[in-house]
């Protein structure tokens, strides 16, 4: 029941509900619409203003990415880093005819929360705009184009990927996220119209600031009143105001209410509650206008000494990065995909997320203020000037299809910026405005001041040492070596300055891969947080140097030591990790491979070694995770003096970098082989056991690196950790397994809604004939649906896994493998899942759809 009442929030957040003709109604739009790829920039005949029904077009729904039912292909190798080796350029078109009701008194406008990229829309022959930025909503009047009799328009839009290597990582390209038809009267509170606050928040009393615009789109003066209701998160009204308002013609007015709410529930990572406030607007006792705007009374403090503060409380940022691509769907990415992710991430303990490096979706963030993630919403990676799209600092060279966002950065960053806080300010999730990443290697200048990128023959190593000039030195050097065009810190400044005219309740940050030139800039200097990218060997620099600056790693690496550094400074607020989860492009290595693999979970949703180890550290709650590995390839050894087993180099731990070294979860090895065992633990101590008999015990203390290291001979058999923590014991069990015998289906829901959006992950796992996972060994599996359901794809969650998404069949990876599948609206019944294997048992699932 929770899980629908949040979907329907989540639909009317922002936009409102059924007063009848003459009031705002968000309606989805994202149903019934046809696609043509071309890679011609104009089709032929009058496509804009009728509709083309030749057999170039497909039937498709929204959100879309045409890239991801691609295929891996090594023939893409040439801009392979930077799009995972699938081609995705050319000419998207879309098109959908629609009726509606349209009086005197009614506007109707189309609302995008995303198109990539370079995107122009009609509405019956009429071009409505041209907006380049893939990742900021925006929207567009119908109203004076739409057909008189409100029927059969036809809206019209064009996308221009040609620049299919624009980002360094996949994109994907076509309308991936939602659209709604917003019709509302001519008095109304306009889209985005609504902000609301909470300044003042004790236990006893919250104070709730409100500010909207009026919009008077009548040709007449105009007697309007308003009321604004608090609603408490059980759907209680706990405050409420009533004003009447006199409105010029064709004229906009804000308005500010306080409303004060006694005894509130707060919103927080552990409980996220949510009110909302809602706005009607009446002419004449009749109401012409509602607006529901969802909100959560909260305080956020961050502090140059203590770090941060949610709700008074001091508390650690332990967060991951994540790009918007969701594995096997693509940038198109389904709420429930997220919703599976999310739930994965915060039994890890992550409770915040640094949406990298754009702004998110609205779908995102909805589910981040219902599950009680903050988050670090980022606007640009890049401004000025442009970063080489496949090897970072590596390759200067520009090519048409590797022209970014820095090309139209100039006229549209403040539109664009505006736009996304516009729409984003009212999720409490959001804790920090991002205005960049990693900017500064696109301004010599600031990367030559000081002495990294191109003088590494010092001996020194970016992750691990401090610059090669002082202090002193990199400013001299900054105001002596020649400007380009543009400046960094001026270019800070502005967008800084526009963020603040927008909202000052959060801070500015942003992601600086060398802070060591950025706090001498107007770039570090404009920061209310100056963000460390893999500069953790800064932090005692920053500290002392700057000590009334606030700092944090805003991008580090999934590995004991960076976390170890956090907890040891108090003035350090917390992390964010590369990455939480596996994401497509930016490719270091050669195929195959279709992603970065520096997720602590990956492309299915599958917990990696490094999540493991993460949860230990982030976790109060117990937790132990067997790893295991040969001798030959394991980062052990046996110490012979001692016989247990050490890290071959005890200090190559605190140099560890994105990716956790390789080891296995299952207990199969040759008879009598030794075996380097690692848990990965918060236990105080923990006894290991092969077949009953004890190895001994060890205590986390005796680890410096915090992996606990066992020296064993492989026995067919079951190896057990039995481990305590304050007295609480727990226990983790490997098991050997025979020949894979059958396969295993598990779903994530047993019932859903025909409404064309809700999913079900359908996990297969070997198994044998005792039902334990088969993780050594693979097989090729075909998945089939019989009923109403639409495949979405499969995968493996492997970054070498190259196999086509679009498909029902692959070669398993640890003898598992992902399908997702998704409703179809209208369609309800039985859903039967099959997944086959030549000479095993097949796996049978069944999902009811209603």
């Amino acid at each position: 029941m929770k899980r629908t009442i949040n979907k329907v929030l989540g639909l009317a957040l922002g936009l409102a509900i059924s007063w009848g003709a003459k009031a705002t109604e968000a309606v989805d739009f994202n149903f019934d619409w046809q696609f043509r790829l071309t890679q011609d920039s104009v089709m032929g005949g009058d496509y804009t203003h009728n509709l083309q029904t030749d057999d170039g077009w497909t039937e498709v729904r929204l959100p879309h990415d045409w890239v991801i039912g691609g295929t891996y292909d090594q023939a893409n190798a040439q801009f392979a880093p930077a799009t995972g080796y699938i081609y995705g350029g050319g000419y998207g078109w879309y098109q959908k005819t629609f009726d509606l009701h349209v009086s005197e008194d009614s506007l109707h406008h189309i609302l995008f929360d995303g198109v990539y990229n370079h995107s122009e829309v009609w509405i019956n022959g009429h071009s409505l705009g041209e907006h380049p930025y893939g990742y900021s909503p925006f929207y567009y009047d119908l109203t004076p184009y739409l057909n008189a009799d409100g029927k059969d328009n036809l809206l019209v839009v064009k996308i221009d990927h040609t620049r299919y290597a624009d980002s360094r990582w996949y994109t994907g390209a076509g309308i991936y996220r939602n659209v709604k038809l917003v019709s509302s009267h001519k008095l109304r509170v306009p889209i985005w119209g609504t902000f609301v606050q909470t300044p003042e928040v004790t236990t006893e009393q919250a104070l709730v600031s409100m500010e909207f615009t009026l919009d008077n789109g009548l040709d007449k003066k105009t007697k309007a009143s308003y009321t604004v209701e608090i609603v408490d998160p059980m759907g209680v009204v706990v405050a409420t105001q009533t004003e009447k308002i006199k409105l010029t013609q064709s004229s906009q007015q804000k308005v500010n209410v306080n409303l004060t709410v006694d005894h509130p529930e707060l919103w927080g990572i552990d409980d996220p509650k949510l009110y909302q406030a809602v706005t009607t607007v009446y002419v004449k006792d009749t109401p012409v206008d509602q607006q529901k705007t969802r909100f959560g009374i909260r305080t956020i403090r961050f502090d140059a000494n203590e770090g941060f503060f949610l709700n008074g409380e001091n508390m650690k940022i332990k967060g991951v990065c994540l790009h918007h691509d969701g594995g096997l769907v693509g940038t198109a990415v389904p709420r429930g995909v997220w919703e599976r992710r999310f739930k994965v991430l915060k039994e890890a303990g992550c409770n915040a997320i640094r949406i990298s490096h754009n702004p998110g979706s609205e779908e995102f963030l909805q589910l981040c203020d219902e599950m009680g993630f903050l988050v670090q919403d980022e606007f640009f990676d890049e401004w000025d000037n442009p970063k080489d799209k496949r090897w970072n600092t590596k390759e200067k060279e520009v090519h048409y299809e590797t022209q970014g966002a820095s090309q139209y950065f100039q006229e549209w960053a403040e539109s664009d910026l505006k736009s996304v806080m516009l729409a984003h300010r009212n999720h409490p999730s959001i804790i920090q405005w991002s205005i960049g990443n990693e900017i500064e290697w696109t301004y010599p200048r600031t990367a030559e001041a000081t002495g990294f990128f191109n003088n590494m023959d010092w001996n020194g190593n970016y992750f691990w040492s401090e610059p090669p000039y002082n202090t002193e030195q990199i400013a001299q050097r900054l105001d002596t070596l020649p400007r380009g065009k543009y400046d960094i810190g001026e270019t800070a400044q502005k967008l800084a300055a526009w963020t603040r005219e927008m909202d000052t309740s959060r801070p500015v940050v942003a992601n600086c891969i060398l802070p060591s030139a950025s706090h001498l800039t107007g770039y570090g200097q404009t920061l209310d947080i100056v963000g460390y990218s893999y500069r953790r060997i800064l932090y005692d620099y920053g500290h002392e140097n700057y000590p009334d600056k606030v700092i944090m790693g805003t991008e580090n690496l999934a590995q004991y030591h960076e976390w170890k550094a956090i907890m040891e400074r108090p003035f350090i607020s917390g992390t964010y990790l590369w990455t939480g989860i596996d994401y497509l492009g930016e490719i270091r290595g050669p195929w195959p491979k279709k992603g970065t693999g520096s997720g602590i979970v990956d492309f299915a949703g599958f917990a990696k070694p490094s999540y493991h180890m993460m949860k230990s550290l982030w976790n109060e709650e117990p937790s132990i995770y067997i790893a295991t590995q040969t001798l030959d390839r394991s980062i052990n050894a046996i110490d012979e003096a001692t016989g247990l087993m050490v890290a071959k180099d005890p200090e190559a731990w605190q140099h560890a970098l994105w990716e956790w070294h390789d080891v296995n979860n299952y207990w199969e090895y040759e008879e009598g082989e030794m075996i380097s065992v690692e848990l990965y633990s918060n236990c105080d101590e923990i006894e290991l056991f092969l077949n009953d008999s004890s190895l001994g015990k060890r205590s986390l203390s005796e680890f410096e690196d915090h992996i606990y290291k066992w020296a064993v001979p492989f026995a067919q058999g079951e190896l057990k950790a039995v481990g305590t923590l304050d007295g609480i014991q727990i226990e983790e069990v490997l098991y050997s397994t025979t020949a894979p015998y059958a396969v295993e289906l598990k779903v994530d829901q047993q019932q859903i809604d025909a409404d064309g959006y809700d999913v079900v992950h359908v996990v297969a796992q070997l198994v044998d004939r005792s039902g334990r996972p088969v993780k050594d060994q693979n097989r090729k599996i075909t998945f089939d649906i019989a009923g109403e359901a639409r495949l979405l794809g499969v995968d493996t969650g492997s970054v070498y896994n190259v196999q086509q998404h679009s498909t029902n069949a692959l070669v398993t990876d640890q003898g598992r493998a992902l399908m997702i599948f998704q409703s179809i609206k209208g369609k309800t019944g039985e859903v039967k899942v099959t997944v086959s294997a030549d000479g095993l048992e097949a796996g049978v699932a069944k999902v009811t759809i209603k």
